[in-house]
Parts: structure tokens; sequence; C-alpha cells
């Protein structure tokens, strides 16, 4: 019987505002590279997971700088070539830091689905926790969203000094809920760090492809939207 779900934060629960698509498509332009916010999603997904591969491999925050450089070059120039477009390599810390620039005026939002799920399974009274690697307090974060009501814990990897798909931070979880591997669930955009992840202490991993961007995913439940998350959780 589930007793626990655990969400992973960016790109489950949470998003930027104004979305990254349209901040890459803003800084492209920039350098004369006019590609819509539409066609910079695919690459920019797809750098996603590169990011997080690397980053589970070995933590990027670790690594010397000129390393630190190599990654986040490969970064942009897979989002740029997603987009079916080239870019000059010299030109690719200059677009960057451009990019930097606009998300200091991000802020995090919602996904329309998040705030409804999550009340709905507290009124089910499942235990709900935040699973995320995330290098910072959360709680402001999480005050203004007005989560506060709904999430019994968040278990980041500022606190326990691991990102996921490391043991530690499902371990983690699974001691706050006081619940056993067979009793949570845990869903999470990535597939290598969440649904592998989760997969390899023992909880049911369930991925949230909202872009449809993994459609061959097939050994485990994936879903496009919270809203089908309850699907899963029947007795």
């Amino acid at each position: 019987m589930i007793k626990a779900i655990f969400f992973d934060w960016f790109n489950t629960l949470a998003r930027y505002e104004p979305p990254r698509e349209e901040l890459h498509s803003q800084a492209l332009k920039v350098f004369g590279i006019k590609v819509s916010p539409e066609e910079i999603l695919p690459g920019l997904l797809e750098a996603d997971s590169y990011f997080f591969e690397e980053n589970a491999h070995s933590p990027i925050a670790k690594r010397e700088p000129k390393e630190q450089a190599v990654v986040w070059a490969r970064y942009q120039q897979m989002v740029v070539e997603g987009a079916g477009a080239k870019v000059d390599q010299e030109l690719l810390p200059k677009i960057m830091k451009k990019v930097g620039e606009l998300f200091k005026e991000t802020r995090w939002t919602l996904f329309d689905d998040a705030l409804p799920t999550l009340k709905e399974l507290k009124q089910q009274n499942f235990i709900i926790g935040l699973l995320s690697n995330f290098d910072k307090d959360m709680n402001p974060i999480f005050h203004e969203l007005s989560l506060e009501p709904y999430l019994d814990f968040a278990v980041t990897s500022k606190e326990v000094g691991a990102d996921k798909p490391n043991p530690l931070i499902f371990q983690t979880a699974l001691q706050r809920a006081g619940v056993d591997a067979s009793e949570a669930v845990h869903v999470g955009d990535q597939y290598k760090i969440d649904v592998v992840g989760a997969r390899g202490v023992g909880i049911t991993p369930i991925l949230i492809d909202r872009y449809n961007f993994r459609p061959e995913i097939n050994d485990c439940p994936r879903i496009r939207s919270l809203f089908e998350l309850s699907d899963y959780l029947k007795p």
C-alpha cells in the first residue's frame, strides 16, 4: 500500500517564469540567431539530460573551472543545435553570459497541475516529500508559493551532501516519511536520476514527461500531467 509520494522539483512541480526557452530565444537573437521558443525546447530538454547525467557522474560544482566551462559550453551548443541552428564555438561563452543575465529576472512558478494535485494528496492523507538536487535553502520558495501546508518535508542535495541518483537522498526521504521503500512512489522528469535512482532503493518510480520528450520509456509509468498520478495510487 502506498503511503508516501515524493516529488522532484524542477520540471515536475515548478518551472521558471519567464520560461527558459523564451530566455534562450531572446539571448540568441542578440547575436543574430533567430529561433523561436518552441524550436528551442527540444534541444533544451536534451541539454538538461546531458547536464544531469554529467552531474551524477561527477558533481559539476566541484569540478575545476575549466571543466565546468566545457560542460556549460556543450550544454549551450546542444540548445542551439537542437533548434536547428549553428553557432561558432567562440560565441558560446557570450551567449551563456547573456542567458545568465536574463535569468536574474526569473522567478519560480508552479505548474497548473501542481497545487491541485498536492491538495488532493494531502486530503487523502498521503505523506508528501520533495527531493531535489538543489544547493540552497528552499523554504523561502515554499513560503512564496504557498506550498508549506502541503509538504511534510523536503530533502535537498545541499542538506545530505549528495545528488540524485545517489541512494542517500532517497533513503533520507524514506526515513523522514517513516515508510518502507515499497510504500513510496517518486515522481520526477529525469529518467536516469529520478527513475533509476528511486528504483535503485526499491521506490516505485513514475516519470513525468510533460513535453512528450521520452516516448520510448516503457519500463515505468509515464505521465504527461500530475492529474494522471491518481491512476497509479489506487489500492
